[in-house]
């Protein structure tokens, strides 16, 4: 059985069949680590994750917690029931406050609401081309003019076939050439829970400014 269908438009079919994500969430996804990100750590702690927080693609919500943690307002989204319900719980278990919502990443300009930082931990890689560029649009919905946006994907300095599709720095620079500023686009580790990279993946981690 697929997903509930999120709020927002209905999903255009991308690169991951719907209702995959929410039937990973009965184990552990390779993507769950328990723990944020150290590439969003590291920007937490110069201060680059600020103001009103969205967390997109939360998964079990480890980034909305730690945004939550330094005193922030945050929110985290994602299409996988599951998953907003085990973050419920940790919210509850850790005593913070965070809202974290059932939602399509493709459409957030219904929640009606603006962020001066959003973080994306695996998400844009999921996505084909058409999706792709419907998520810039609807990133476009609920950034603030000069809000940033930090993304961690897999790189395509990547070997092997395993995971998501790989993503180039011309690709991200592609996507976000208009209307947006690419501040950085930094190699770095991503830690996952693959077997077959016990070490990590290689992975980008970009900043990038809304005009």
């Amino acid at each position: 059985m697929s997903d509930p269908q999120p709020p927002g438009r209905p999903r255009t079919p991308g690169a991951v069949p719907r209702g995959s994500f929410d039937a990973l969430y009965e184990g552990t996804p390779p993507w769950e680590i328990g723990r944020p990100q150290p590439a969003f750590v590291e920007l937490a702690g110069a201060g680059a994750i600020e103001g009103h927080v969205l967390d997109v693609g939360c998964g079990t919500g480890e980034h909305a917690l730690m945004a939550a943690g330094l005193g922030l307002e945050a929110i985290g989204v994602d299409s996988a029931p599951t998953a907003i319900a085990i973050a419920q719980r940790k919210a509850a278990e850790r005593g913070l406050s965070v809202r974290f919502l059932v939602w399509d990443a493709l459409d957030l300009g219904p929640l009606n609401e603006r962020f001066d930082t959003v973080i994306d931990s695996g998400l844009f890689h999921v996505f084909d081309d058409a999706d792709r560029a419907a998520f810039v649009d609807s990133l476009r919905a609920v950034v603030e003019p000069g809000g940033r946006y930090h993304l961690l994907c897999f790189s395509d300095a990547q070997a092997g076939e395993f995971g998501p599709r790989r993503v180039s720095q011309d690709e991200i620079r592609e996507s976000f050439a208009q209307g947006w500023r690419v501040e950085s686009v930094d190699a770095v580790t991503m830690d996952v829970t693959f077997a077959r990279a016990p070490e990590g993946v290689r992975a980008w981690r970009a900043s990038i400014v809304r005009r």
